[in-house]
């Protein structure tokens, strides 16, 4: 049982006793005084000063700077292995690979631990495709992920399919049957008049320590209009799909969706967008006709071909392997243990994603993310910390489909949500979902801190404390001595999409960090772009460095990092609700 749980359970026994009638102690006795439910440091008073070790950030930046190993896990991750889609061969070496090495480098009980069913294994061999008339070209795309295979190379007739309602499908029907289907509108290839690649500017980072207001502070202003747009889209798809199922489609090509700022020219994005359904992953969702992602340039061209009623033959091949119907996804944990004897069993984490898509070879998307917690945590055992809290390192997978292995790793250690009693079938899966009650373990009590890397290759500028206002004195204090490396901003602000929000979400403290965005938007986040070619070994240094420092200022603390105020999901509705009677002329409507 929790402490919350328990000091809440204890104030109302404590209540109902006081109210008791109780026999008279004798003068000679005292009752013996009450003895106060200790708070816990994390929701406690925060010491005003942090005990810094500056010879100990000397330490950490000589090390990180002078000796670092983070390109050389680049490498081996990127090249070496490749793209990592969950449950796929290639996440298994991955798995292995970074459990081995985190094993040389002096870590202990490195281990997988498993989150579950993920859902078919999947690689892609081989992806062609040419025009074979009006004219020979080649073109360029590649196989949608869970995509099966046109068992060799196919050749038909192209049919464009652009339906933005259901009733638009009514005039492909009964034409569809043996031709491969350009299926999706054409787009525009904007002019590039900006630059794709970025850095903060130091008004910029003023800006992100300021409190949102206005559309920035709640969410986009037409959120139901595009919620509405998306639901339009899932049912013309699968209206769309029936069809091509039950006339016997050939193949399925889609245009691929645009980057930032217009960058999406010349570049493959193949991700979730390319999926022609929804947990196309799972078996009984399986895409049964062969379907790829197609660079816009090409797919407008042919497009363009089509609408002006020239005849177009195409020739495809995609070659792709499922090796498992009910494959699991899998961890990488290991672990520096804490010294202390009062304080080894808290834990200090850091991790990023290791899972990634199939067009590149996830060196941004996320292998930034954990080589630099590989290297952070390869720095303070090349220093032979001896840690008073343990630090642990996991390497998620299935993040890219929902946060999977975290909210896994959560569920197994930290705690979880209750359904609610009348679910809400809008609401989006994953870590938004609406809950219910929050139940936590023993082990959420240990838990001091979790520190996120997955915003590219880009050069660490501060850290968002979604909105744990009592730990940025904290971070301020810390980052100070390393403003010469370019970080000084603590925003107050959430941030959002990646492993940090499980842990925030059962009231644990987790952050992720502000990096430079780069062209990470633009062109390379789930794009073919995402290679090592991508990746700035001085960037990818520095966030190391950082990461370790946070790691040893935080293992090193007499009291736990501070928390948000305990979690009650399952009130959120009630507090929300409009109050009873506000208008003081109002009429109750009629029964």
């Amino acid at each position: 049982m929790s402490f919350v749980r328990t000091f809440v359970r204890w104030g109302c026994c404590a209540a109902s006793i006081a109210g008791l009638a109780v026999p008279a102690y004798s003068a000679d006795k005292k009752p013996a005084p009450a003895t106060p439910e200790t708070t816990p440091s994390y929701y406690g008073p925060q010491p005003a000063t942090e005990n810094i070790d500056l010879t100990m950030y000397s330490r950490i930046r000589d090390e990180g700077f002078k000796h670092s190993h983070v390109m050389e896990f680049g490498a081996a991750l990127a090249d070496g292995i490749g793209p990592r889609l969950t449950g796929s061969p290639n996440m298994a070496k991955a798995n292995q690979w970074t459990c081995d090495t985190l094993t040389k480098i002096g870590l202990e009980n490195a281990h997988l631990e498993d989150w579950g069913e993920f859902g078919m294994g999947w690689q892609q061999i081989n992806t062609w495709a040419r025009m074979v008339s009006p004219d020979p070209e080649p073109l360029w795309m590649q196989a949608a992920p869970w995509s099966p295979s046109t068992n060799g190379p196919v050749t038909g007739d192209a049919v464009y399919v652009d339906a933005q309602d259901v009733k638009d499908l009514d005039k492909y029907k009964g034409k569809l049957g043996g031709k491969i289907v350009l299926f999706g509108a054409m787009r525009p290839t904007p002019d590039l008049t900006e630059p794709l690649f970025h850095r903060y500017t130091t008004a910029e980072l003023a800006e992100m320590e300021t409190y949102p207001t206005g559309d920035a502070r709640r969410g986009a202003p037409n959120i139901q209009q595009l919620q509405a747009d998306r639901a339009r889209l899932m049912q013309v798809r699968a209206a769309a799909m029936k069809i091509m199922v039950e006339e016997h489609v050939t193949a399925i090509i889609t245009p691929t969706r645009d980057g930032s700022d217009g960058g999406g020219t010349g570049i493959i994005f193949d991700d979730n967008g390319a999926n022609l359904v929804r947990n196309a992953q799972v078996k009984e969702n399986a895409v049964t006709i062969p379907n790829a992602v197609m660079m816009i340039e090409h797919y407008n061209r042919l497009g363009r071909l089509l609408q002006n009623h020239v005849p177009v033959t195409l020739e495809v091949n995609i070659e792709t392997k499922v090796t498992g119907d009910h494959e699991h996804g899998f961890d990488t944990i290991a672990e520096i243990p804490g010294t202390d004897p009062k304080l080894k069993d808290q834990v200090v984490m850091v991790g990023g994603h290791l899972d990634s898509w199939i067009s590149g070879t996830g060196a941004a998307d996320n292998g930034a993310g954990s080589i630099m917690a590989m290297e952070a945590v390869r720095i303070l055992k090349a220093l032979n910390i001896k840690p008073k809290r343990t630090i642990r390192i996991a390497l998620w997978s299935g993040e890219e489909q929902g946060l999977f292995g975290s909210q896994g790793y959560v569920k197994k250690h930290f705690g979880t949500f209750a359904e609610p009693e009348h679910p809400d079938p809008a609401t989006v899966p994953g870590f938004q979902r609406q809950r219910g009650k929050l139940t936590t373990s023993k082990e959420w009590e240990t838990l001091d801190a979790y520190y996120n890397l997955d915003n590219g290759t880009g050069k660490v500028r501060g850290v968002y404390t979604q909105e744990n206002y009592a730990v940025a004195p904290i971070f301020r204090q810390w980052i100070a001595p390393v403003a010469d490396l370019g970080v000084t901003a603590i925003s107050y602000r959430n941030t959002g999409g990646t492993d940090h929000l499980s842990f925030d979400a059962v009231g644990l403290p987790g952050f992720q960090y502000i990096q430079d965005p780069m062209d990470y938007d633009t062109r390379v986040h789930h794009s073919d772009m995402d290679t090592y070619d991508r990746l700035h070994a001085l960037d990818l240094e520095q966030g190391a460095v950082l990461e370790a420092i946070f790691l040893y200022n935080t293992s090193e603390r007499e009291a736990m990092m501070p928390r948000k105020p305990f979690p009650h999901p399952e009130l959120e509705k009630q507090q929300t609700a409009p109050i009873p009677g506000i208008y003081p002329n109002a009429v109750p409507p009629a029964k």
